[in-house]
């Protein structure tokens, strides 16, 4: 039977992920109703989710020192707090610079989020439902997307955007209520030398652990995780690896899936689809169909290994932004092939993501480098991943607006696509079945596996 307290950790895992899921529709399905009120042009709807992304960088430069400070625990609690807080204010904005103002503290919170919450459920977790737990975390993300196009829709009649954001407070709530009721995670506790806390928490999350045994082996990670400096990251041996993550993170927003997920209802505006249930209800069906490929992906990675799936999504989204330019440019006069067509296009572009960059991308952050340099690694693609979704965000509607369109929109997406694929082909190891040594000896080695192996 599952330890109750364990199971509490998995759910406020999961409600983050929803937390900051629905973050990235509402503001989609808000944002025509909000540009009606104060009156803005495409660029200040862009900017109404760009000064977001903005201050989740920020958010997820500060979130290590201050999870390693003050604790996972209590940086959760004040996500939560602090999204439930500004999520109302979002709703009550009298004015547009009101409004950025409040999201970029909101993106501020979300960044936090992107570091702290796997970390905690990473340190949290008994070892044989940890990656059940980074999964339900992943899976939720996409529901909460799905939750706001949701919401958006049954609101949409009655414009009520301030209702659509505001509502984030609930989940923010309900977050909020589990976290108070939890322990820190019991390395949090050994790292400040509270060795009785971080035996209590340990046995209060597993009772059936062996303690002495996992907190010996937590003071010894502990141990070779100091003395790391930033400055190895860009020498020799580690460049190479630090190249591929920075790479890899950037290639996974630049390449469009944000677009489609923000600025999906007008993307479905542009194919036809002039009704809410078109531009609201068709993105989170879209969204099903990625969910779909989140779990298939998590079926086969340990069947048939991690590059084939990469490669494999990634040549899907080439196809679809195939699709998507036809639908821009040779279907643009016919409406019903523009529209199933352009459904088929998303749903295949969004279906291709999650099951390459989505389910497995993150990974190679942790794997690629040693305890000491990991969270330099994962803080490294994360800031690269949120850089490039700052331009995505920025520019996507410019980009449709301009004499590029549609077509040209997705033909830069697409010829980003192929740069991906060949990217991964030529830099990403098939890890499948490698330990933690072997895979970080292949970097200090130029790229290249030990041939005992």
């Amino acid at each position: 039977m599952r330890n109750r307290l364990s199971v509490l950790v998995a759910i406020a895992a999961a409600s983050m992920g929803i937390v900051y899921g629905y973050d990235q529709s509402n503001i989609g399905a808000a944002m025509e109703y909000v540009g009606r009120d104060f009156t803005l042009d495409d660029n200040g709807k862009q900017w109404l989710y760009t000064v977001a992304v903005i201050g989740s960088i920020v958010g997820a430069l500060a979130a290590g020192p201050l999870a390693n400070r003050i604790g996972r625990r209590a940086s959760m609690i004040s996500v939560a707090i602090g999204y439930g807080l500004f999520a109302v204010l979002s709703g009550l904005a009298p004015n547009f610079a009101t409004l950025a103002a409040v999201r970029l503290l909101l993106g501020i919170t979300v960044g936090v989020s992107l570091v702290v919450v796997p970390v905690f459920v990473a340190e949290s977790a008994p070892a044989r439902s940890r990656g059940a737990m980074l999964v339900a975390y992943q899976m939720t993300t996409i529901l909460g997307i799905i939750g706001g196009f949701l919401i958006g829709y049954f609101l949409a009649g009655h414009a009520a955007w301030r209702w659509m954001l505001g509502l984030a407070l609930v989940p923010s709530i309900l977050v909020l209520l589990m976290l108070i009721r939890l322990p820190d995670t019991p390395r949090w506790y050994l790292s400040k030398g509270r060795d009785e806390e971080a035996r209590r928490a340990l046995v209060a999350i597993d009772p059936h652990a062996d303690v002495d045994g996992e907190l010996a082996e937590m003071r010894e990670a502990l141990g070779a995780e100091s003395g790391g400096h930033l400055r190895e990251m860009v020498r020799k041996p580690w460049f190479r690896a630090t190249a591929f993550v920075l790479g890899l993170g950037f290639l996974i927003q630049i390449t469009g899936i944000n677009a489609v997920a923000v600025y999906g209802p007008r993307l479905f505006e542009e194919m036809g689809y002039t009704d809410d249930f078109g531009k609201l209800l068709l993105p989170a069906l879209v969204q099903v169909y990625g969910l779909i490929a989140v779990i298939a992906a998590l079926r086969w990675v340990d069947r048939i290994g991690r590059r084939p799936l990469l490669l494999g999504g990634i040549f899907a989204m080439i196809v679809a932004t195939g699709i998507l330019i036809a639908v821009y440019g040779p279907l643009a006069d016919d409406v019903a092939a523009r529209q199933m067509w352009g459904f088929a296009g998303l749903a295949v572009f969004t279906m291709g993501f999650s099951f390459g960059f989505g389910a497995l991308v993150w990974v190679y952050a942790g794997e690629s480098f040693p305890a000491r340099l990991r969270s330099y690694g994962s803080s490294a693609m994360l800031t690269s991943d949120l850089v490039a979704n700052v331009i995505v965000a920025q520019f996507t509607l410019t980009m449709i607006n301009s004499r590029l369109g549609g077509a040209g929109t997705f033909a830069i997406f697409g010829g980003l696509a192929v740069i991906a694929f060949l990217f991964v082909a030529r830099l990403a190891p098939e890890t499948k079945g490698r330990t933690l040594e072997d895979i970080q000896q292949y970097w200090t080695d130029g790229g290249k596996w030990a041939r005992n192996r």
